[in-house]
């Protein structure tokens, strides 16, 4: 049984929430149902409290250099304001795991970062001291990520700071064809219905000061709302309740709009002991820049030159059946030539669809493969996410 639990947790047990350990986190699996949770997510508007998410600050005058260091991208290119995905890979190019990585206001010094957030003024431009970073882990990753941070600083001999700062902030992911018109009514004006997909800024969202960004896990438009952790209910109701009325969801939900779009999940699409995987192997080579000096850099230029065995897939059964994790998936000949990570039920599209990695050979679009339902070969095609048209 976990022990940690997020700001909002006595909040989702009194609106009925079931709850399951999630990365070391006692976690929303559903409040309604998932089938209603997904379809508000679609069609209108859910709140989800993704406070699990770690929260690591780095900050100083190597900040820069540290972060491009351990990370896949290039951080060099971020404006105050400016958001970035990335992989976190170790000597041999293997994911340790994925991640988003802002660019603060300068002058924010790590640990203060929720703190630092009330009262800044709101040009972005209008900062000066140091460059400031936060990046975000996946659940349980955050200690892990600050030990990997703190050891190659202190190895290099950076100037940086860097703080584990999971616990002061909390993170709520408001997503949704009518998220945009939410966050305008719950800021002040203009402040987050002009950005740009993956743009953040400093914002008073029902009243608390925050650092919004236009970023979200669901293919949906949508915004994520990082707060100081005591600010977290406040900015909650301000959503689910009238007029707002959005939808709370939980993980079940997240995890059906994600395999529909195809994301990666930490820990299951990819793990470095149970399913050690490449940028290039899961499809985000994007996320790579070969021309910066990172930990896993000369691995990976390897791979691109040599190809690689396998890549990350999706498929749609065409039988009977529901695919999930860790399914076989053959040539129809009970030839093995894959494995699946994911599986569900789709709710928008009514179908089975998986995620998992095939043989080079059998990645191509609408190639027939199978896959080993309880024994039996069920007929699928290949399918290069997203499933749905987002």
């Amino acid at each position: 049984m976990s022990d940690r639990r997020t700001p909002l947790y006595g909040a989702h047990a009194d609106r009925g929430a079931k709850f399951t350990d999630f990365g070391g986190w006692q976690m929303p699996v559903e409040f309604d149902s998932i089938s209603e949770e997904h379809a508000a997510v679609r069609g209108s508007l859910g709140v989800f409290d993704v406070s699990h998410m770690g929260e690591i600050e780095v900050s100083g005058p190597d900040a820069t250099a540290l972060m491009n260091r351990l990370t896949t991208n290039d951080v060099t290119a971020l404006d105050p304001g400016d958001s970035q995905y990335a992989a976190i890979t170790n000597a041999g190019g293997v994911m340790l795991d994925d991640t988003v990585v802002y660019r603060l206001p300068d002058g924010i010094e790590a640990g203060e970062g929720a703190d630092a957030l009330a009262g800044l003024d709101r040009d972005l431009d209008a900062g000066s001291g140091d460059p400031a970073y936060l990046f975000v882990p996946n659940a349980g990753h955050d200690g892990q990520l600050y030990d990997r941070w703190v050891d190659y600083r202190d190895g290099e001999g950076l100037d940086a700071a860097v703080a584990n700062a999971t616990d002061d902030w909390a993170m709520l992911a408001v997503q949704g064809p009518d998220a945009a018109d939410a966050l305008d009514e719950a800021t002040p004006a203009d402040r987050v219905a002009g950005l740009s997909k993956f743009e953040a800024t400093v914002a008073a969202v029902a009243g608390a000061d925050s650092w919004v960004a236009r970023t979200g896990y669901t293919g949906e438009d949508g915004f994520e709302v990082m707060c100081p952790a005591g600010d977290a209910e406040a900015i909650c109701e301000a959503f689910v309740d009238a007029p707002r009325a959005a939808q709370p969801c939980g993980l079940g939900a997240r995890d059906t709009l994600r395999t529909e779009m195809g994301y990666l999940l930490s820990g299951q699409d990819f793990d470095p002991e149970s399913e050690p995987r490449s940028p290039y192997e899961a499809r985000i080579g994007f996320v790579v820049k070969l021309d910066t000096e990172f930990v896993g850099r000369d691995a990976l230029e390897a791979q691109k030159e040599e190809g690689v065995d396998e890549r990350f897939v999706g498929v749609r059964l065409l039988d009977r059946g529901v695919p999930r994790h860790g399914y076989a998936v053959t040539d129809g000949d009970l030839t093995r030539v894959g494995q699946l990570t994911s599986g569900t039920m789709s709710p928008t599209l009514d179908e089975p669809i998986g995620l998992g990695y095939l043989h080079e050979h059998y990645t191509e679009p609408g190639t027939e493969v199978s896959v080993v339902v309880r024994g039996d070969e069920k007929r699928a095609e290949v399918v290069i996410p997203p499933f749905l048209d987002r």
